[in-house]
């Protein structure tokens, strides 16, 4: 039981001979909240619909102002449609258990949260084409309907007829998510486009370094966007970067951004028709590009032949640079001044030996076999449990070929193995603090870029953690079952 402010908690407890026990808050307090927040949000659609935040601290972070920078209002629409999407889910959540007072509160908030959308892109936009005025107009009618509908629902007692109008309320709320996808998807697609032509016509170094960093903050904001920026040409702008010696600077932040993109199948059918694997190849091949370029150009291999993407398998491209791709990452592997790079490489060359069996003849012959062994023992390169996996997956692809087995016994390969399943306790696995799992889409032979590695480790429940942990133990296995016999 709640106390009253200046009651103690023993003085809620009735004594034997009082009257009624005071009354619980709870109820009425959720009440109060409820009124309170239909109040404010009907003042606000008086008021203009003046942006409302879902935390007091970060309601000036939602109010446009004049001294936003130029990307800003695009991180602000993110936000606000975050925020939307986040009221449609309560919305049917509530409507689920029937709380119809709720949903006819939160139904007004989003008419709010949708009208202020559509304000602030108004005044942060270079005009709206008339297919996207009539979205606007389209989502605010549902919005206004389904407000009113709910409302009706408040004056009904008859739980009958409540029940009959749930489907219709399912409806109208359907509808207006449909329409704010779309909506948002041609603001994004608009702002996308602006970015893209600005990279595209960039013969400034601040401009194309800035721009460029503003379309990486947009991929990492899910598959979605990175569509719609392989769609409006992102790919061939940020190559176009790549080919250029006076970029030469911004290739490791271009790159990386390319990565990013190259997470869905647009991404890749894009980097395939402008020649994108060759370009790769030039630049990890040539020693005069700095590490981290040819590391981030390495994330990139990485990600485009993850077998996890069945686009994949058709890059005919890729074959005809396969051999110096597959030279340049293992030398990258042999010479890596950190545990980031050797991480980047290994995750290209594991992949590779997925997507192609030649791949793993090329590696014997480049004696890969005691490059990454002899790496094992080198804690500056190989520091986690995600690199040794990485190692392991090359050694069980490496495995099927007769000559493999006996240069891992050669190379004291069987104590590096037995060293690895020694340590696939769980108290290790955590405690090396290094599960980075990059951006979605990224799966186990999918590894995270450079500024992914560098933000730190992330938290994650046990269960992925011990199921990947036993992958790495069943691949381990293999490889030693595959020596033995």
């Amino acid at each position: 039981m709640m106390a009253f402010p200046g009651v103690s908690h023993l003085d809620s407890i009735p004594l034997p001979g009082q009257g009624l026990p005071l009354i619980q808050v709870d109820s009425v307090q959720r009440w109060m909240e409820d009124l309170k927040l239909m109040t404010d949000c009907e003042c606000m659609c008086i008021l203009q619909s003046k942006p409302i935040s879902l935390e007091d601290d970060t309601q000036s972070e939602l109010i446009p102002s004049s001294q936003h920078g130029p990307c800003d209002h695009l991180q602000l629409l993110l936000k606000r449609a975050w925020i939307i999407s986040t009221e449609l889910g309560r919305i049917g959540q509530k409507l689920d258990r029937e709380r119809w007072g709720r949903v006819h509160s939160l139904s007004v908030r989003l008419t709010c949260h949708a009208r202020s959308m559509i304000n602030e892109y108004s005044i942060f936009s270079r005009g709206t084409s008339e297919e996207m005025e009539q979205f606007q107009k389209l989502l605010m009618e549902k919005c206004s309907e389904l407000t009113a509908v709910t409302e009706r629902c408040l004056h009904i007692d008859d739980e009958q007829v409540l029940k009959s109008m749930k489907p219709c309320v399912n409806e109208t709320l359907s509808a207006v998510g449909r329409y704010f996808s779309q909506l948002l998807e041609l603001a994004l697609t608009q702002e996308v486009q602006v970015l893209v032509r600005k990279i595209d016509t960039s013969d400034n170094l601040y401009t194309a370094e800035s721009t460029t960093g503003n379309l990486f903050s947009l991929t990492q904001e899910g598959a979605p966007l990175c569509r719609i920026i392989a769609k409006e040409g992102g790919v061939v702008a940020l190559f176009k970067i790549c080919r250029q010696d006076c970029f030469r600077c911004l290739y490791p932040q271009t790159l990386r951004t390319l990565a990013s993109i190259c997470c869905v199948e647009e991404g890749i059918h894009q980097l395939e028709k402008v020649d994108g694997i060759l370009c790769l190849a030039d630049i990890l091949t040539d020693s005069s590009h700095s590490e981290a370029t040819r590391a981030e150009a390495a994330a990139v291999v990485a990600q485009i032949t993850s077998p996890h993407l069945p686009v994949t398998q058709h890059l005919s491209s890729f074959l005809e640079s396969m051999e110096e791709i597959v030279t340049a990452l293992i030398k990258l592997c042999q010479e890596a001044s950190s545990g980031e790079v050797f991480l980047l490489a290994s995750a290209a060359l594991a992949n590779i030996t997925f997507f192609d069996t030649m791949a793993c003849e090329m590696l014997l012959q480049l004696n890969a076999m005691r490059i990454l062994l002899e790496a094992c023992a080198d804690k500056q390169r190989v520091d986690t449990p995600y690199t040794r996996d990485q190692i392991v997956t090359i050694l069980a692809n490496m495995s099927v070929l007769e000559q493999c087995a006996s240069d891992i016994i050669q190379e004291d390969g069987m104590y590096f193995l037995c060293l690895t399943m020694a340590r696939m306790r769980g108290r290790d696995w955590w405690a090396s603090g290094l599960w980075a799992e990059g951006r979605e889409g990224r799966d186990t032979c999918v590894k995270p870029s450079l500024s992914g590695m560098r933000a730190g480790p992330r938290e994650v429940s046990g269960e992925p953690g011990l199921k990947r942990s036993q992958s790495l133990k069943e691949l381990v296995s293999f490889v030693i079952l595959c020596i033995l016999l």
